[in-house]
């Protein structure tokens, strides 16, 4: 190993490793996205075949782009923030490094067993009960690391960044542990603990806080290091931001409900997840304004760094989709919206959006660092990167918005007589324009994610070319 790569200090090999991986698994993630889009424009690509349906290939995609990308993303930036805010390596590079390995060995074992139809069932949960238990058996190791290394700091102050990191470990453990409660019943399939009802409301007790914790609060951590290293700006409020961390982290825990309207759960459940996510709305743009008001003094910076263009479009899709949530958690609102593609628009405002665009910047802003680098190979690239970006998930939301109200319309408009005025083919029929242009938005994504890979690879390798002349150590 060079010395030129490393740091007196703090284990970049592991922040280097996940780095990589996260631009990998984003490539690998979105690519399924794509094939995903284009199934449903032609349906003939599943090509007949078990294997490649859509059924067996769409959790492997929300599975890839959310726990290999994103999570490979909060391990990467969450194991830099934390040396770098406390002053002190990591726990244990042993620890680390399992988390690492760990971490691949989840993702290949869902690649492998998805496509084969082992699933429970469970959205975002779909992974069997032995990967479940790898799962925790790493996420416990990386609270392990992360804790520790705050423990161990050598600055009296916790830094904002590693609450929000904290949280969203820690809370993540509970969430998969609790919600995969299972009896096996053969080598790779189990029975839920819970039935019915229960079962269903634990699931989306797990399922919106997986995206509370795992796709904001965590994210919400790289927000609060990346947006004022890169704009050279403190953090606009830091009072503001503590606020909106035990806000954000006591009223997320409730908003679940909201995806089981008018469903078998109980009323006051529903009315209770919806006044909970419209209350939601507070600390939720009171985070986005803090990183916002960030840049005051800064905005001129935009111009010439497409890297900071990155975080704060990131910002705006964040306050967006924390409008449109709590929004259509409204019950009359989710009467329209309900099982129709305006959720999928929402869900990838915030997933592309927010999570990969905030993700984006910070890789950018963290791997020329952790390589020895001072600035990424091609600027330009970035910039071309980020139009891209943009542009693909504008043109994502906006269709499966046109496509959500058009088939909430559709469903529910009836004939004097009280029948059906459309059928439901018809409604699919409709949809298939959408459909079109939504394929279009996830090819600019992917093309996109390459540019990032070339950008990636020349940065490394450059730096690999100077460093072969550094002094060489064991």
């Amino acid at each position: 190993m060079s010395t030129a790569l490393e740091h007196p200090t703090y284990n970049y090999k592991v922040v280097r490793q996940f780095a990589i991986m996260t631009v990998v698994w984003g490539i690998v993630g979105m690519t399924f996205g794509v094939i995903l889009a284009s199934q449903l424009v032609w349906p003939q690509l599943n090509l007949g075949i078990p294997w490649t349906s859509f059924g067996r290939l769409r959790p492997l995609h929300t599975n890839l782009v959310i726990f290999a990308f994103g999570g490979s993303a909060l391990f990467a930036t969450s194991y830099y923030v934390v040396q770098r805010t406390c002053q002190t390596r990591l726990f244990s590079d042993r620890l680390a490094a399992f988390t690492f390995w760990g971490w691949q060995a989840v993702i290949l074992s869902a690649i492998v067993s998805l496509p084969m139809g082992f699933t429970s069932t469970k959205e975002y949960a779909e992974l069997e009960w032995p990967i479940d238990i790898l799962i925790a058996i790493v996420w416990v190791s990386y609270a392990a690391v992360f804790l520790m290394t705050i423990k161990k700091r050598t600055t009296s102050h916790i830094y904002v960044a590693n609450w929000f990191f904290a949280a969203f470990i820690l809370t993540v453990a509970v969430l998969h542990i609790v919600n995969n409660a299972a009896i096996p019943v053969s080598p790779m399939y189990a029975t839920s603990i819970y039935a019915g009802a229960v079962d269903a409301m634990v699931q989306w007790w797990y399922g919106h806080n997986a995206v509370g914790f795992f796709l904001t609060a965590g994210f919400l951590g790289m927000m609060y290091y990346f947006v004022p290293k890169q704009a050279e700006r403190p953090i606009y409020s830091y009072r503001l931001s503590i606020v909106h961390f035990w806000a954000l982290i006591m009223i997320y825990m409730w908003a679940g409900p909201h995806h089981l309207h008018y469903t078998a759960l109980p009323n006051w459940a529903q009315s209770l997840g919806m006044v909970m996510s419209i209350i939601l709305l507070a600390p939720s743009w009171g985070g986005m304004i803090n990183g916002m008001m960030t840049l005051s003094g800064a905005w001129h910076k935009l111009r010439t760094d497409p890297t900071l263009r990155f975080l704060v479009v990131a910002l705006s899709f964040y306050g967006m989709s924390t409008f449109e949530g709590p929004m259509m958690a409204i019950k009359t609102v989710n009467a329209l919206s309900h099982y129709t593609d305006w959720t999928i628009g929402h869900v990838h405002s915030g997933a592309l959006g927010w999570v990969a665009m905030i993700t984006i910047g910070s890789m950018y802003h963290l791997i020329p660092r952790v390589f020895g680098r001072t600035e990424m190979h091609s600027v330009n690239l970035i910039a071309v990167h980020f139009w891209l970006a943009t542009i693909g998930t504008v043109l994502y939301i906006a269709s499966m918005w046109v496509n959500g109200i058009l088939q909430g319309l559709m469903w529910r408009a009836i004939n004097p007589d009280g029948t059906l005025m459309y059928t439901f083919v018809e409604a699919v029929e409709a949809s298939a324009p959408g459909y079109f242009v939504r394929l279009i938005g996830g090819l600019f994504w992917v093309t996109g994610m390459l540019i990032m890979a070339f950008n990636v690879y020349m940065t490394v390798k450059r730096r690999e070319a100077i460093s072969h002349s550094a002094p060489q150590v064991a």
